[in-house]
């Protein structure tokens, strides 16, 4: 009963206290200052006053001043008042500094054992750190999505490389294997001798595309992508890098078919945009039914221009399309196949085509392939 009524009796006890504790010390005082409190509070705050009596004599009443008092008391309580704000507040700080100190310190501790040790967030938290919490939860989420990526890319680097070392003996020994022969054999017919000469040539530009590949993966990093723009006749230069693919169209019996706008100039990296359908017509050729047809477009639309590419082959799968463009993901399962590349093509013609400010998409359906290549006009 004493604890539940305490909030309202303390602003009479706690006073009540102040005062005659105040009055006890002024009386101890008094007593060890040999009456010197006494003699000034006289001298203060008293004053003399006679007056005859009925028998002529002369009575002297002392009297205390009161307005004198009234004045003193008035600015004694306003500096006590002072001193006890000024004592409080500082009280107050010194609390909670201290309390301060001790909120950061478990609060830190929360911190390492949620960010080091995976623990879950402390339900006790206030609503500012638990917003601070949330935001970390979501940046460690982040973290981890970029680490996995990161290892599930390393893991694929590393078994494209483990598969394109094995795939390059198998052209290396083909290739020893027939020089050695026509050597060997300096009486071979001539045309026994042209078909092991054209074979090994033939396996020789295996050895060396997979060893491009190779050098391509290693070298791969495109993080800091400068573009050194000039002015093209985009029309002439798609046209010429398609024209130079005949032989490997021919030699996978394909055929191809343009629809470019004429005269289309467009400033940007030469080097970077020859790249880009350098791999997008490679993708189509490598990736394409034998016997279809491969189709190039080219149009511009007011402030933007756009590629297509579209060629017949396996529908690609909708979970596939949409890592498509991700480094060393490959179509392909079979690793050992011929139109197995390092998975980069796609990856690369992404960051270059994205470097120019543009965007690059695919899609699949009903055995159709289609890349589409949009690039906003820049100005020289």
């Amino acid at each position: 009963m004493i604890r539940k009524n305490w909030k309202y009796l303390k602003y009479i006890v706690i006073p009540g206290a102040i005062l005659a504790g105040f009055g006890l010390l002024y009386q101890l005082t008094d007593f060890l200052a040999v009456g010197v409190l006494a003699d000034w509070f006289d001298r203060m705050f008293m004053y003399e006053n006679s007056y005859q009596d009925m028998d002529g004599t002369t009575c002297i009443v002392r009297n205390i001043s009161w307005p004198v008092l009234k004045s003193f008391l008035f600015s004694a309580g306003v500096i006590l008042i002072l001193i006890l704000s000024w004592t409080a507040i500082v009280i107050s700080d010194i609390k909670a500094s201290r309390n301060r100190r001790k909120h950061s310190q478990i609060v830190a501790e929360y911190l390492h054992r949620f960010i080091l040790d995976g623990e879950p967030q402390p339900l006790e938290l206030p609503q500012e750190e638990a917003a601070v919490f949330s935001k970390i939860a979501e940046i460690r989420l982040e973290l981890s999505k970029k680490e996995m990526q990161l290892r599930e890319e390393s893991a694929r680097k590393d078994d494209l490389v483990t598969y394109l070392a094995h795939d390059l003996k198998t052209p290396l020994t083909s290739v020893i294997g027939y020089l050695s022969f026509l050597q060997d054999e300096p009486d071979l017919p001539a045309a026994q001798r042209a078909h092991y000469t054209a074979v090994a040539c033939k396996k020789a530009e295996r050895l060396e595309d997979l060893t491009n590949e190779l050098l391509e993966i290693t070298r791969f990093n495109l993080s800091h992508i400068e573009l050194k723009t000039e002015e093209v006749n985009l029309s002439r230069m798609l046209e010429q890098i398609a024209s130079e693919f005949e032989p490997m169209l021919t030699e996978k019996q394909l055929s191809l078919k343009t629809d470019i706008a004429p005269d289309i100039s467009y400033t940007c990296d030469v080097d970077k945009i020859e790249r880009v359908i350098d791999n997008l017509i490679r993708n189509a050729i490598n990736y394409s039914y034998p016997d279809s047809e491969i189709g190039i477009t080219l149009t511009q639309t007011g402030e933007t221009v756009r590629m297509q590419f579209r060629n017949r082959g396996r529908t690609i799968p909708k979970e596939v399309l949409e890592r498509i463009f991700e480094q060393f993901y490959r179509m392909d399962s079979s690793r050992n196949s011929r139109t197995g590349g390092s998975g980069l093509g796609l990856a690369i013609a992404k960051q270059l085509v994205e470097a120019h400010g543009g965007s690059i998409a695919a899609e699949s359906e009903h055995e159709t392939i289609r890349f589409a290549v949009t690039l906003p006009v820049r100005k020289s």
